[in-house]
Parts: structure tokens; sequence; C-alpha cells
């Protein structure tokens, strides 16, 4: 009896594979869920292995425990779909060849093999980037690996514009630098106390700062990258879209939200967040209160046909932040003839790239790699 009941609740588990969560704390179990399929399908092969000995209920259990085993390995089989297509689809959104790096085209977006590799870790350097503010702030600077000036990518943590910091997610940041790109993860003010614009603000300093230590730190000013990630992905292209940054080429949107007022109009299920609650913080106010700070802080108002390429990433099982905002955004930059790429991930959910070697993280740093190595200059 109690094994089937572990093979019942594997099986409700493993429902967040193919399914939304319905509440907070089962959206952080689904990232795990989803990001480490092997983690979960070795438990669940685990429990039917030790039932082998038991009669009762064994046929019962056995069927709930293998649809279970099904439907947490199916994140990794979908990524193979997913993958299939990749390359070519990348390719058609920005020439041919723009997929192939330093003149590879065999690497596959996805491997099972990479399910085992450990993190990358690099050391960075923490650099104070606005000295004569009430509120000094901090960037943590990972030198390229490859020696010489080198384009840099400014990446903007989430956090709901109220927490959060810039230590958060650092794999992709040391794997960039790596590949050759230094990295600058930077903090900023958070709301309630600072509310938009002061985030886009600070954003400008960051690259003030860079722009004026680029000799000491090996950066080539021309070629600069913004990345955000869920409220980072809405101030790195507000700031993007509205300010002209020379030698900004492109930004990157994690399950961004790209349009407060439509956000605002359909927030989500609280049993997940108060979106509502959230936004106004960071805005000042409800919507009927300050209509015009919403559309003001919405980057989807400011697309046009000198907007920077932009690569969006998104899960169809984000509670979060809704897919839509994607789907919304790339209408606009179709209509204004912008490059873009949109990666969609039908089994992902917000915060999906946590794992870097996972298989939503494969497949976002397989495209984040290539839109780099594609818009800045070689």
């Amino acid at each position: 009896m109690i094994r089937l009941i572990i093979i019942i609740v594997l099986f409700l588990i493993s429902l967040l594979a193919v399914f939304r969560a319905p509440a907070y704390y089962l959206w952080l179990l689904a990232v795990g869920v989803t990001e480490f399929p092997l983690l979960f399908a070795g438990i669940t092969s685990v429990v039917l292995i030790a039932g082998i000995w038991f009669q009762k209920y064994q046929a019962a259990s056995t069927a709930i425990g293998v649809l279970a085993l099904v439907l947490f390995l199916s994140p990794i089989a979908r990524s193979y779909i997913v993958a299939s297509s990749l390359k070519k689809d990348f390719e058609t959104a920005f020439g041919p060849g723009s997929a192939n790096i330093h003149g590879d085209s065999t690497q596959a977006p996805f491997s099972f093999f990479k399910l085992f590799k450990t993190k990358p870790a690099l050391a960075y350097k923490t650099l104070v980037y606005n000295t004569g503010k009430d509120a000094p702030l901090s960037l943590n600077f990972y030198p390229s690996a490859i020696s010489g000036k080198r384009p840099c990518i400014v990446s903007v943590h989430g956090g709901s514009w109220a927490g959060g910091d810039n230590s958060e997610l650092p794999e992709l940041n040391s794997y960039l630098a790596q590949q050759g790109y230094n990295v600058a993860a930077i903090n900023y003010r958070l709301a309630p106390k600072y509310q938009t614009p002061a985030p886009v603000a600070d954003v400008a300093e960051a690259f003030a700062y860079l722009k004026a230590h680029a000799d000491e730190l090996h950066i080539d000013t021309n070629n600069f990258v913004l990345l955000g990630r869920s409220a980072g992905a809405q101030i790195a292209m507000l700031y993007a879209y509205t300010r002209p940054e020379p030698g900004l080429k492109g930004v990157i949107d994690f399950y961004g939200p790209v349009d407060m007022v439509w956000g605002y109009a359909l927030p989500s299920s609280k049993w997940i967040m108060d979106s509502r609650k959230v936004m106004e913080n960071y805005i000042g106010g409800a919507y009927p209160a300050v209509p015009q700070k919403y559309i003001a802080c919405s980057p989807i108002e400011f697309v046009n046909r000198q907007t920077v390429p932009t690569l969006l990433l998104h899960g169809d099982n984000d509670v979060l932040v809704s897919p839509g905002h994607s789907a919304r955004l790339v209408k606009k930059l179709t209509q204004n003839g912008v490059k873009y790429y949109l990666l969609q991930l039908p089994w992902a959910t917000h915060g999906f790239d946590y794992n870097l070697y996972g298989p939503s993280g494969q497949l976002s740093t397989y495209v984040v790699e290539r839109f780099i190595n594609t818009v800045v200059e070689k």
C-alpha cells in the first residue's frame, strides 16, 4: 500500500512536466521536474524496482509508475524534437551560417550526455559602478577567456523588480566568458523604494562605467548585448528600445513582460503571485490611477524600424509571465521588420534556464550563443 501511495505521489508530480503549476511552490517544483528529469526518473525507477517483491497492488502501481516515468522523461524527448529544426529555424531568422560558431556547423542543440555535465564556474570581480549615488550599486564582471578587446554582455537579473541580485544564475555568465565574451551582471535599485524608470537609469550608469573603464576591462565598446530575465528582461528591453546606446547590438529576453497594460489586465493567478501588486509597487500605482506610467514602461510600445535585433525565450507553461507577452512582441517586431528569433519551449515554465545543462538550458544556451555571435561585429 505504501508503495502505491508513493507511486501515486510521483505520478502527480510528473504531471508538472506537461501541465502548468497551479500554485507557487508547485511552480518551483515544476522547474526541478522539467530541468532535472533524470533525477525524478531515477527516483521513480528505484521505487518501481523495489516493488518487484510486493504482490499487493503490483499491477496498478507498476502501470502508474511507468506512466510517471514516461512523463518525467518527456522533456528530454521533446527537447530532441525542438532541436531537430532549431538550426534551420535560427538560420531562417538570421541568415545562412548564422547557427555556426567558429565555422563549426556540427554542434547539436541538445545532447542527452550533456545532462550529466557539471556547471561552469569562473572567477569574477565585483565593481561598484555608481559610487556617487545614495544607493551604491555593483556589478559582477566575468572577464573573457580570450585575450584582447572583446564584446560585453550586460546581464540584468529578475526578481519581480523587488528582489534578487546579480549573483543569480551565474553559470551562463561563466559559460559566455569561456566562449570569449566579457559579462557584466548588474544590480539595480529595487521596488517599492525605487520605481520605474530608476532601474533603466541604472542600466545607463552601468554602460557609462563599462565604457569609461573599457581599456582596463578589455571591452570592445562597439559590441554590447543586453540580456535580462523576467523583470530584468523588461528593464533590459525598455532600455534597448528607448535609449539608442552606441554599440548596443541586440537584446535577449528571457521570459520577460513586455506589455504592462495587457499584463495588468490579465494578471497571474494569486495562488502563484499577486502580479498586480508587484506591478503597482514597481510602477507607482494601479493602472487606472497612472495609465501613462504603464504605457511608458511597456517595451512593446517603443518598437520601431530602428529597434535592435531581439532574441526571445519563453516556456509555454510559464505561470508567472504569460507567453502571450512574447507572442505580442513577435507581432510588433514583425510589423516593423526587426530581426528576431523566438525559442518557444512547450514543456518549460518560468526560470527554465536554472539548469544550464537541463533540456531547456541546453536549447536556450545554444540560441543565446548564436544570437550574440551573429549580432556582434566580427
